[in-house]
């Protein structure tokens, strides 16, 4: 079985992140959604609340699990689920200048590989960051989020 693991803060999911979940299920058998808390990010949702919104987005996707990702490497996560890849997606260049030495550091670490996906064009500019400075000042972000994000984002005002 091929597995793989798509890390993030998720701070908060966005459709762009939805878009590359959603085709990494497509490729393989098991993904694990790793929530993570960035120690260098001021979080607006818990953990918790992040890892139930994810939850209940994917929910419609077979194969598709929503886990905490542990503290510690990421490549001791991965063998500890079992996952044959890590997958992240790429806005566009300064994406893979960002993400490919992770990667390499990742391969080399354990020998665990990092499949690219490219982002659709319709969501190459949403970032959770960007999305939560929209929502502060006041902008409507309901078409960039899921439904169980843009509910909670609501509650925040």
């Amino acid at each position: 079985m091929q597995s793989a693991v798509c890390p993030g803060s998720f701070d908060p999911l966005h459709n762009g992140h939805v878009e590359i979940i959603a085709r990494a299920a497509n490729l393989f058998d098991e993904v694990i959604v790793a929530v993570s808390a960035n120690m260098h990010k001021t979080p607006l949702f818990s953990l918790e609340q992040r890892i139930e919104m994810a939850s209940e987005t994917f929910s419609y996707l077979r194969g598709v699990t929503v886990r905490p990702l542990s503290a510690g490497l990421l490549t001791e996560f991965c063998k500890e689920v079992g996952a044959n890849a890590i997958v992240k997606g790429l806005r566009g260049p300064q994406d893979l200048t960002y993400e490919s030495s992770m990667a390499t550091m990742n391969r080399h670490l354990s020998g665990i590989e990092t499949v690219f996906l490219a982002a659709d064009g319709r969501h190459a500019h949403l970032s959770s960051t960007l999305v939560k400075e929209v929502h502060a000042l006041g902008g409507s972000v309901g078409e960039f989020v899921p439904r169980a994000v843009h509910t909670r984002l609501k509650e925040t005002n």
